[in-house]
């Protein structure tokens, strides 16, 4: 089970380029925005990626608005284990639960699913917060990362997992986001 203490949300790649062209953009950018909203009431730590931003431009206006105080980090790999500068930073947080978001989930979000795997982490694929150009590759990166050992969970799932119980006002701010 998720917990807040041992949890972290990785959002890869939402960017202009790449989002343009994504299966269910709309859907896509709406469980992001809930799915971040959700993780800032937990207060539940938050990395962002950024895949050749000179090229592809940067995060997506919908998702670095909520982000304004976290800086996304560019890659040039398709995992994002492979950028020093991100792995550094993730395990300056020493958290054991990953929760992954974001674009393509056939090749970025399933390559760093993949390396934290190997690496001994637990990773959520938060399954209506990640896509790819079309339905098929983003269906095959969900079950690539089943089968590389990751779990699959859902925005609302992952956040009701997180929150544990139905009180109080933290309750309530999560209950008005997933409406």
């Amino acid at each position: 089970m998720l917990t807040v203490t041992d949890s972290v949300l990785l959002v890869i790649d939402v960017q202009e380029k790449l989002f343009r062209v994504m299966y269910q953009k709309e859907q896509l950018a709406d469980n992001l925005q809930r799915l971040i909203k959700g993780i800032q009431v937990l207060e539940v730590p938050v990395l962002v990626t950024e895949q050749y931003p000179q090229g592809l431009g940067p995060t997506i206006p919908e998702i670095s608005q909520l982000l304004a105080d976290v800086k996304p980090y560019p890659k040039v790999n398709f995992s994002c284990c492979g950028d020093e500068a991100f792995l550094r930073a993730f395990q300056q947080l020493r958290r054991k639960q990953v929760l992954i978001a974001g674009i393509e989930s056939h090749v970025c979000v399933y390559q760093t699913a993949a390396d934290l795997i190997a690496a001994g982490y637990e990773v959520y694929v938060v399954s209506d917060a990640v896509s790819s150009r079309t339905e098929k590759n983003k269906d095959t990166g969900i079950q690539m990362m089943l089968q590389s050992g990751a779990k699959l969970t859902g925005t609302e799932a992952a956040l009701f997992e997180l929150l544990k119980v139905a009180k109080g006002e933290t309750f309530k701010a999560i209950s008005q986001i997933v409406k």
